[in-house]
């Protein structure tokens, strides 16, 4: 079993590869934007804004004087695209080519979704679009086969999403829920690599960036969602590699099965009083994702409960993960009322046993502050 000290050396490092350590990793502004997401190798997209949505929470979390226009341009000057990770996300447009398995695999048809999808239907939306330029989703509601019926949730959606996901179509903006769709080569590139990763590419890919921005992974989150033995094969014999080089070792702790740690860097920085800050996650923040990982590294179990039904909700519909001195330390319910400029503090939870201090206490309340006018509120309640 780990001894207290090794297991916080290593939530250092995890913490610290994620850019939540004590020190400042990335830039501020459109330059720390980008660098946060070529760091992170994705950011994941949600739709859910009871506070802010996740993308830009995540990255309002790490990069200071974040813009909430950061991703619309940086997508748009060709430096990140909108594509799957383990769920929609931003990634860096360096990374292009490991998307083009899946891009291919819906276009082959392998893929279970979009089986019944109207080919006439797609060759029209992609000819308004090399026509127009570029194309609205509400503009699809304006066709002649009346009144969007054939594009709301129906038809025209399942045409035009099967268009992205197999890389005929890319998105340049988004504006809330609306999304911006051009042909790729007006957002690729020239010089992206275009050419498909072989297996034993994909799983260099998988590994480089779980080591860089993790410092501490399973195997487990390696393969999180990618099928396929020969993936698998290829990412067992790299990891064995990686530890005869001695680039990683792997944890000697019955608790944490298949766990494995850079060697060296990033440096493990450890959190002292004068430059400590509550901060307070999204749910779908990079270091919380993997729900496995978390319980046995930081003991801290959680779950989003906006899919829950309310009578069985422990904690609140949107508890966002409270993340003090190297540790997950509670939860708080928050919901932002941007109309009447106020952000609602519903519940607050620390975990069973935690005492806090005065200054937790004091840190809590600036960190509360921040989020609130990041949400665009002047008041809290």
């Amino acid at each position: 079993m780990a001894t207290p000290s090794l297991q916080m050396r290593w939530r250092y490092l995890a913490l610290a590869s994620q850019g939540l350590g004590s020190r400042k990793r990335f830039s501020k502004g459109l330059a720390g934007t980008l660098a946060a997401v070529e760091h992170l190798g994705y950011v994941q997209i949600d739709t859910l804004s009871v506070v802010e949505r996740a993308h830009h929470h995540v990255l309002w979390s790490r990069v200071p004087g974040y813009s909430l226009q950061d991703l619309n341009q940086l997508t748009s000057a060709g430096k990140i695209f909108e594509y799957w990770f383990h769920a929609a996300a931003y990634l860096p447009m360096r990374d292009y080519r490991y998307a083009l398995p899946r891009m291919l695999s819906f276009r082959r048809g392998e893929s279970p979704y979009f089986k019944s999808v109207d080919k006439e239907l797609m060759a029209e939306i992609l000819a308004r679009v090399r026509g127009e330029g570029a194309l609205k989703t509400r503009d699809l509601k304006e066709s002649t086969k009346g009144k969007g019926v054939w594009w709301d949730h129906g038809p025209g959606r399942r045409a035009l999403d099967k268009l992205f996901m197999q890389g005929d179509l890319m998105i340049r903006e988004r504006n809330g829920m609306e999304k911006l769709y051009v042909l790729p080569e007006q957002l690729l590139p020239p010089s992206v690599n275009q050419q498909e990763p072989t297996v034993e590419e994909m799983a260099a890919y998988l590994l480089d960036s779980a080591m860089r921005a993790h410092g501490v992974f399973t195997l487990g989150q390696l393969l999180h969602l990618r099928t396929g033995k020969p993936l698998r094969n290829a990412m067992r014999e790299l990891l064995r590699a990686r530890l005869e080089q001695g680039a990683v070792h792997k944890l000697d702790d019955p608790a944490q099965p298949d766990t494995y740690a850079v060697v060296g860097e990033p440096r493990a920085d450890r959190h002292s009083p004068a430059d400590a800050e509550v901060r307070l996650l999204s749910p779908f923040d990079n270091a919380v994702i993997h729900r496995e990982r978390l319980m046995q590294m930081f003991n801290f179990e959680y779950r989003l409960e906006s899919y829950v039904p309310a009578t069985q909700r422990k904690y609140g519909y949107f508890c966002l993960p409270i993340l003090w001195q190297g540790a997950f330390v509670g939860r708080i319910d928050c919901k932002a009322d941007r109309a009447a400029a106020r952000l609602h503090v519903h519940n607050l939870h620390l975990e069973q046993g935690w005492v806090p201090d005065a200054l937790f206490h004091l840190r809590l309340q600036d960190a509360i502050s921040e989020l609130a006018r990041f949400c665009g509120c002047i008041d809290v309640q």
